[in-house]
């Protein structure tokens, strides 16, 4: 049996869904917790995401429900991955769920991305609260 080729994490983030999604989609405020990058909720905008040491990642937004869904590929032509970003309300703020997939474990840079982002993503999580304030 093949091992699971994605991440699913969940971070509360104690405002409603409406604010926790300028967070996804603001530019400003997305470079405030994870990376600077022109990002727009529009379906079929191309993208690029300035992750540091990790470098320019192009990305393409596939799917936007406004304030609950947002999905792009992630890392094009690198890993080939997708990101899927689900907000649900939840008493006084918002139940953030992220799923990050398609990671090909055959592949050494495929295992190193995955174990990397695992480790990764939950300190990542944590910083959107903050971005918010």
């Amino acid at each position: 049996m093949k091992p699971e080729n994605r991440l699913k994490l969940d971070q509360f983030i104690a405002r409603p869904p409406m604010v926790a999604w300028r967070a996804l989609t603001d530019p400003e405020l997305l470079a405030r917790w994870w990376a600077s990058g022109d990002i727009k909720p529009v379906v079929g905008h191309r993208f690029s995401m300035d992750l540091g040491p990790w470098g320019i990642q192009r990305c393409e937004v596939l799917e936007v429900e406004e304030p609950v869904l947002l999905s792009y590929t992630f890392a094009e032509g690198l890993l080939n991955t997708k990101i899927t970003w689900r907000l649900v309300a939840e008493g006084i703020g918002t139940r953030l769920f992220v799923e990050h997939r398609d990671f090909d474990l055959d592949s050494p840079q495929g295992r190193q991305a995955f174990k990397g982002m695992g480790d990764g993503w939950p300190s990542v999580l944590t910083r959107i609260e903050g971005a918010l304030a």
